[in-house]
Order: structure tokens, then sequence, then C-alpha cells
């Protein structure tokens, strides 16, 4: 068991380093196209789709959201560019948030409420009740003449979401191909020093977009987040009227479902949406719990993904993403037998029990310390890079992201159980308060 088990974790680990290898090569192709683009300004972009001309529809989605929704509002009226709405969903909130959105007079930003039974149903319900409104309503208003399905963005954005002030201008030249559906910005955590729970989360949505991002970007498979996400709304129409589902996991879903429908989805780590990192371990699991039972439901799309007409290395690449709880899971035994087995040697073998095991299991051994360890010096390298971190920083939150990584052995068998009692539901992830950039402005109108 143990050697089928560093077989298939050493076929991993060389899959990461091949993504990784993959990335760089997407990065040196954007600083080509860059190039091009700069010797090129006047080449045109596309006749059925107006890059330059597209309207950023955010939404924000909220439930019990008054400690920040204030702040992130303020960040969006800094940004820029006007060719942009906001749409806060109150999803049936018990305290403020209502109210707090209603006392911002500029006319970009838009309440919808939700009220029960309608209300509280998740996420991608409520993302679904902003896109029927958008489509429906707000498209007949004044801000959305002139814009053509093609040209208008949806832009989730969580409550506690800081996006950069450059991300619609580096976003929209995306666009410019009529076949990208969608697009996804890099996340990090702006507490990332409250703590080293809250680091580790910066270091591990950082090492995902430099190994897995910008490799499947340049595959046209981009994985998309639930912060961040920018959706064409021609494409989420492809998808019928409610394109989010009740998944757990409902970003990758979506991602998943916009590819075996035909579009392509990229990535850019030029710019970057920032959110809270938890600091305590408890809600931290239960994230985590959450998001692992999504993944296992959304293996229910690999029989899509098999009919569909997708480029071969687009099928390789879903079908490894969506398989990959399963490789947690069936490891996780190896992996905690074998260190228990490491422990016991050294604690009551003695040195040269220790020796002789090392001498049967040598390349075991080795491979496991491969597995164990050989990703830290890539995830030491991406983070010094985008954090800026001193290189002996670095080498130690590379090391400790090691060991940070086994929260899912047992997080993955606490989604395995939750999803066999069909228990879908999750408590709802407490914010830090943040207090507005400015003062907020007089009321506004809502709608219903």
């Amino acid at each position: 068991m143990t050697l089928v088990a560093s077989a298939v974790l050493f076929t991993f680990l060389l899959y990461v380093l091949f993504m990784f290898a993959l990335g760089r090569g997407e990065g040196r192709e954007e600083h080509k196209h860059r190039k091009h683009r700069q010797g090129h300004r006047s080449a045109p972009a596309p006749a059925n789709v107006n890059a330059d001309h597209l309207l950023f529809a955010f939404v924000l989605p909220c439930l019990n959201e008054e400690l920040v929704i204030a702040s992130s509002l303020e960040r969006l009226l800094a940004l820029p560019e006007r060719n942009w709405v906001a749409l806060v969903v109150d999803d049936g909130s018990d305290d403020t948030t209502a109210e707090v959105v209603e006392r911002f007079a500029d006319p970009r930003i838009l309440l919808l409420r939700r009220v029960r039974p309608q209300a509280r149903q998740g996420k991608g319900e409520a993302l679904n009740a902003a896109y029927r409104h958008i489509r429906t309503e707000l498209i007949r208003t004044p801000a959305f003449t002139g814009y053509g399905r093609d040209d208008i963005v949806l832009v989730v954005v969580d409550a506690d979401g800081r996006i950069r002030s450059d991300a619609l201008s580096v976003v929209a030249p995306m666009f410019r191909d009529p076949d990208i559906g969608a697009v996804q910005i890099a996340v990090r955590i702006h507490n990332a020093a409250a703590g080293l729970l809250a680091r580790l989360q910066d270091v591990e949505f950082v090492t995902y977009t430099e190994i897995f991002q910008r490799a499947r970007s340049r595959l046209g498979s981009a994985g998309l987040g639930g912060n961040g996400q920018f959706t064409r709304l021609s494409a989420l129409e492809a998808l019928g009227n409610a394109p989010w589902t009740r998944c757990l996991t409902e970003d990758l879903d979506l991602g998943v479902r916009l590819l075996s429908h035909g579009w392509r989805t990229r990535f850019t780590p030029h710019t970057q949406v920032w959110q809270q990192g938890l600091t305590r371990l408890r809600p931290f699991l239960r994230q985590r719990t959450r998001w692992f039972q999504g993944h296992l439901q959304c293996i229910a799309e690999i029989p899509r993904i098999l009919t569909s007409q997708l480029p071969l290395r687009t099928v390789v690449d879903l079908l490894v993403v969506l398989t990959l709880p399963l490789l947690v899971l069936l490891t996780t035994f190896s992996v905690a037998a074998f260190y228990a087995s490491l422990i016991s040697l050294a604690a009551g073998g003695g040195t040269e029990m220790l020796e002789t095991a090392t001498a049967n299991y040598g390349i075991v051994l080795i491979v496991w310390g491969l597995v164990s360890f050989g990703v830290a010096p890539v995830c030491a390298y991406a983070y010094r890079r985008a954090a800026r971190t001193s290189v002996l920083r670095s080498v130690g939150y590379g090391l400790l992201f090691t060991f940070y990584c086994y929260h899912w052995l047992p997080v993955g068998w606490l989604a395995v159980g939750r999803q066999l009692l069909r228990r879908s539901t999750w408590a709802k992830t407490r914010r830090l308060p943040e207090p507005p950039r400015r003062p907020v402005e007089p009321q506004r109108q809502t709608v219903s």
C-alpha cells in the first residue's frame, strides 16, 4: 500500500513541477504579447466584441456584512474608471447591511434585497438572483444603454474584497478575444500579518496562482474563484436562467460548465483582489471542509467533460483537477502509517532498527521526502516574488506550508461524512471589522 501511494504521490509531484514550468512559459508568452501590442497599438479588436467599451457589473453577495461592506464600496468608488455599476445582494441579513448600502448616494451603487424563503439558499442562488435582475431589469436602464451582452461583464467580489485600482484596465483587454467567457484575477490575503495561519493562507493562494493558474490559463481552462471572478454576460446566458448551482463550490462548478459549453477561461496575475484570511483554527477547518465537499460534488461533472468536444489537453486538465480530492483520500492512511512508523522507529526501535528500515525502504523514504518537501522550494520562490519577503522568510514559509497542507487529510474525511449524510449547509464566516475609507453619503434608492 505504501509503495502504491508513493508511486501516486511521486507522479503528482512531477505533475506539479510540470505545471509550474508550463506556467513560466505562459508568463513569457504574455511578455511577448505585450511587446507586440506596444508595437501595434492600432491593431483592431474582433469585429463582434468592443473590448474597450465594456460595462463592469460588480455583484457583491452579502449575508450580515455590516462590518465590511462600506469599506468595500468606498474602494469601488475610488476606481479611476466610471464604466461600472455595483449591485449589492442583501441575502436576508439580520444586521444593518442594507441600511449601510442605502446610505451611499452614488447612482452606481444599487441594492437588491432578498427575503426568506428565497433568501439564504446559498451564494450560488444569491448570484443567480443578481444575474437575472441584471439581464431582465437593469439592462433596460440608462447605465446599460449602448452595451451589448458580449460587452457586459459580471464581476463577483466578496463583501470584504479589496480590488486593486488597476483591475478593470488589466482585465478589459483580455475580453478582446470573443472566445473568452471568464477571467480570474489573483487573490491575496490582506491581513496576512495577523498571524501564522493567515500568512499561510496567503502563501497558499500565491502558490496556487504560480503553479496551477498560470499553467491552466495557458491551456485556456483557468479555474474561477468566488472572489475576483469576471464573467461575460453572454457566457452566463449560455448556461440558462441559473448559471450558478447550489454546489458548495459554485465557482469551480461554473468554470467547468463554461468550458464544457465551449468558452475559454483565462487568469491574470497582474492585478489582485485582497480578502480577509481566517485567524482562528475552527472557522478555518469549517471553511476548508465546505471547500472539499464542494469539490467532491463537482466530480459529477466528469461525464459532461468526457462527452464534450473539448480539446484533449483541456479534458485531461479538468480530470486531474476534479479527481484531486480522491487522491487526497487515497493517500490519507498511507501518509499516516508512514509517519507513524518513522516516529515509532525513531522513538522505540533504536538506531539499528532505523538503519535497517532505511536500507530496506530507502527508495520509499527518498520518494516520500521528495513528495513532502519537493514543492517547498517552488513555494518559497513564488512567495518571495509575490510578497517581496526575504529569502530566509520565504524558505521558512515554504517549509511550513508543506506541513500546513496536511490539514486537507482530516478535512477530506469530514467532507466525505457530510456528503454521505447529505449535509450541504455551512455556517457564515464572521468578518473582522474594517473602517470606511471616508464618510458615506446620504440616502439612496433600494431595488426590491
